[in-house]
Parts: C-alpha cells; structure tokens; sequence
C-alpha cells in the first residue's frame, strides 16, 4: 500500500520517532497542534494507529486506560512507575532471559513477550530517600 505524503503526518511521525516516553495520542496532539493548530485529536490518533499498522510504531497498554504508543518496535518490555506514571523500556536482554526460562518448561513455542512491570522508578524512590 502506497500511502500519500502527509505533513501532519510527517509532524506526527517526526514528534514520536526518536521518543523514549511512550506519549499518548492527547501528548502527540498537544505537541503537533503548535505547528499545525487546526489538527484534530482524530486525525492525530488516526495516523498513530495507521503508523502502527504500517509497523513504525508499537501500542502499549499499561494498566491508565490510555493507548500508549512506542516507536521502538523490537521486543521488549515496560516498567511503570505507580507514583510518576512514567513508562521505561526494559533491557531487551533481561527480556530475553526471562522469556527464555519460561520456554524451557512450555511445552509449545514462545515466539513473543511483552509484560508490564510495575513499581517506582529511580527518580521517586531517591525522592523519598531524600524526605
């Protein structure tokens, strides 16, 4: 499928790609909306999920009731600080190993892992150290 060149596209596609935070659409169209304000919520969460579909980018559910969107598309997996809501990736290789432990006792075939580890990151637990 040939898809047409799309500024708002390409604004959309130039905000997220180099990202490590996993923003939501409503992060993306807050961002994007301030080169092209009359952007819609709609059109933003449409090219995102046009995005995925076309494999550029991963959505992620982390437990908020929000779609977050990842552009990293290799297998990983998420940790989610419960005080700061940030979204980390997690070491494809303690991935791997974890997955890899789990293989070894299944009687079938793992192709895949995703999980969602939950906790506090580094920053709010040296926050409290810190109290």
């Amino acid at each position: 499928m040939k898809l047409r060149y799309s500024k708002q596209r390409s604004a959309i596609w130039n905000f997220i790609k180099d990202r490590t935070d996993h923003p939501t659409a409503d992060v993306v169209f807050r961002n994007v909306r301030e080169a092209y304000p009359n952007i819609s919520l709609g059109t933003v969460y449409r090219n995102l999920m046009l995005l995925r579909d076309l494999g550029e980018l991963r959505t992620i559910e982390v437990g908020d009731g929000l779609t977050h969107f990842d552009p990293n598309t290799c297998e990983h997996s998420h940790f989610v600080c419960s005080t700061c809501g940030r979204v980390i990736d997690l070491m494809e290789a303690d991935v791997r190993a974890m997955c890899g432990g789990i293989s070894e006792s299944f009687p079938g075939r793992i192709t895949g892992c995703t999980a969602v580890f939950h906790g506090e990151c580094e920053d709010c637990c040296g926050e409290k150290e810190n109290s």
